[in-house]
């Protein structure tokens, strides 16, 4: 069975998020994808308030309402906003359907602000996924580095972190996890560069190494 663990709304045409997810599922069929992990609605905002996290978790949940056999959901959180996070967590994952957690770029993942964030994730036994980045340019203020990443896998060792798109430069994102056992490389989302799989396996092992489209 192949999972896909990076899917967005915003990367069809469609009116509604109904049918947007509609033609996600007819090209995962076409490429013989049986599960899909989704996150994050439309527009795409980088440093969202309460109120607007809360609007985007709402779309997922109408997208995945009618795929619960498909299509999973990531509820989206803002770091800043710790209380506001946690219990939108509670909403989308202890009293909802979703199993996991994304965050993104509105602040970054080496701050132990965000603590308390990934243990109440862990609680509630949900997969948390950090975008990860390294800009030639200079990364966003809030954006994440797999380096910052494996800072934070240190504070918390026994809680499974997905090193979302292994930082675009995968050579340089992999090394910066390898020594971090409870951090796995979600390789979906990056540039189509030959050989990053294989450099993921052969540098973490199979077991550590998600697909993502």
């Amino acid at each position: 069975m192949i999972w896909d663990l990076h899917c967005h709304l915003s990367g069809v045409e469609g009116k509604t998020v109904d049918e947007r997810i509609s033609q996600l599922m007819v090209y995962a069929d076409r490429m013989g994808v049986e599960r899909l992990i989704f996150f994050m609605g439309w527009p795409f905002l980088t440093d969202p308030t309460p109120e607007q996290f809360r609007k985007q978790n709402d779309q997922v949940l109408q997208a995945i309402s009618h795929w619960h056999d498909r299509a999973f959901g990531f509820v989206y959180l803002n770091a800043k906003y710790v209380d506001e996070s946690i219990a939108e967590l509670d909403r989308c994952v202890k009293n909802g359907p979703m199993i996991g957690v994304k965050l993104w770029v509105a602040s970054r993942c080496n701050d132990p602000s965000i603590d308390p964030i990934i243990k109440r994730a862990a609680e509630l036994k949900a997969l948390i996924y950090q975008h990860t980045w390294y800009k030639t340019g200079g990364n966003l203020t809030g954006e994440s580095t797999p380096g910052d990443l494996a800072l934070m896998a240190k504070r918390h060792p026994d809680i499974p972190l997905i090193c979302g798109h292994t930082g675009g430069d995968f050579e340089l994102g992999l090394r910066a996890i390898q020594d971090s056992p409870n951090v796995y490389a979600g390789i979906g989302g990056s540039d189509p560069t030959a050989g990053i799989t294989e450099m993921a396996v052969r540098t973490l092992g199979a077991d550590r190494v998600l697909y993502g489209s």
